[in-house]
C-alpha cells in the first residue's frame, strides 16, 4: 500500500502541517461575481518570485460553476471528488470524475464547475507568470445544461 501525504509549508515560519484527513478543508466561500452558486476555496500555495504557480482546493456545490475565463500562463485541474464539467470555448463539455486531470492551455477560454446532481472538488494549479486570470462572460444556463458532451 502506498500512502500519499499532502503537506503545506509556511515559507516564512518553515512550518510543515499535515492536511486534514479528507485531503483539504472546504475553506472559505468564494465571494466573486464570476461564480454562479456557492463555491469554497482553500488556498494551498500562493505564487511568488520562486514559483509562479498558485494552488487551491475548490469545492463547488451542486450546480455551481465559474464564468468563462482564461489564464495567461495556463492551468491544471486535478479532480479529487464528485462529478463536474469542463468546457473550452467552441468545444464540447467534458464530464470530470475523481482521478481526472485537465490541462487548460494558456489564453484558452474555458469554464468548470459541479454537475447538476453532485458537488465537485478540484485542485487548481494556476500559472501566474503572465498575469492574473481574465474573467469573461457568464456561462449561460443553455451552455451549462447542454447535452452535447465529449
Amino acid at each position: 500500500m502506498i500512502a500519499i501525504v499532502f503537506v503545506s509549508c509556511d515559507q516564512d515560519q518553515n512550518v510543515v502541517q499535515n492536511a486534514n484527513p479528507e485531503i483539504f478543508p472546504k475553506g472559505e466561500i468564494i465571494n466573486m461575481s464570476s461564480f454562479v452558486g456557492t463555491a469554497w476555496l482553500t488556498r494551498l500555495v500562493s505564487a511568488d518570485s520562486m514559483n509562479f504557480n498558485s494552488v487551491g482546493s475548490v469545492t463547488f456545490e451542486t450546480g455551481a460553476r465559474t464564468d468563462w475565463h482564461y489564464h495567461p500562463a495556463g492551468q491544471i485541474i486535478l479532480v479529487l471528488g464528485g462529478v463536474g464539467y469542463y468546457q473550452e470555448k467552441d468545444s464540447k463539455k467534458r464530464i470530470l470524475r475523481k482521478g481526472d486531470a485537465i490541462k487548460c492551455p494558456p489564453d484558452v477560454p474555458h469554464w468548470h464547475g459541479a454537475s447538476a446532481d453532485e458537488e465537485f472538488v478540484q485542485i487548481a494549479i494556476t500559472g501566474r507568470k503572465n498575469g492574473p486570470t481574465v474573467w469573461l462572460d457568464r456561462v449561460s444556463d443553455e451552455e451549462y445544461g447542454s447535452e452535447d458532451i465529449e
